[in-house]
């Protein structure tokens, strides 16, 4: 089950992981959902971690797995 946490992000609102699903979900500030699989729990832990969420996003998630927009 996921738990979103709340990001302090211009781009981003919010993030949830799925650690036996290994699947990120990621509520854009726009409203847009997306759900990325098979991230690593690390590749989870860097973007928590990260000084910019969305430079994060752009560099290390968006188009580098497989992304299903839900809404």
């Amino acid at each position: 089950m996921k738990t979103l946490t709340k990001v302090n992000s211009s781009m981003v609102h919010a993030v949830g992981y799925d650690k036996p699903k290994k699947e990120l979900e990621v509520i854009f500030k726009t409203g847009r959902i997306w759900i990325y699989q098979d991230v690593p729990p690390k590749v989870y832990q860097n973007l928590l971690n990260s000084s910019s969420v969305g430079s994060f996003m752009i560099n290390n998630i968006i188009d580098c797995y497989y992304e299903e927009r839900m809404n």
